[in-house]
């Protein structure tokens, strides 16, 4: 029987989990994406805190193409790791393929300053 779309993403997004987890040091970088939008959280799994989020609902950050929003996204994230002592992460996919809008907002987090 073939698997539907959420359950194969749901099977990878399990894969990544394994080895990916976020301690004080280097907290996750965890992305969720819908058709509307896009979610990023910076995730300490030791504690269970979640230290930063940002989204495409936020203020501001709902302007150009869904890539571009992805990629305001991905600096915004950054920004907010960075006042609260984050520069390592390491990032979970949740997934998705490393393509599109979650490559846009990888890519904006690395622009701002984040190491993964």
């Amino acid at each position: 029987m073939a698997l539907t779309r959420a359950e194969r993403r749901q099977r990878i997004r399990n894969r990544i989990r394994k080895t990916v987890s976020g301690t004080a040091e280097r907290p996750r970088l965890s992305v969720f994406r819908s058709n509307k939008e896009i979610y990023a959280q910076i995730i300490n799994d030791v504690d269970g805190k979640t230290i930063a989020t940002a989204s495409s609902r936020d203020k501001g950050l709902d302007k150009g193409t869904k890539t571009e929003i992805a990629a305001a996204v991905g600096k915004a994230i950054a920004e907010k790791a960075t006042k609260a002592g984050v520069e390592k992460i390491s990032f979970d996919r949740g997934g998705y393929l490393y393509h599109g809008r979650v490559k846009a907002l990888a890519d904006g987090a690395r622009e701002a300053g984040l190491k993964f």
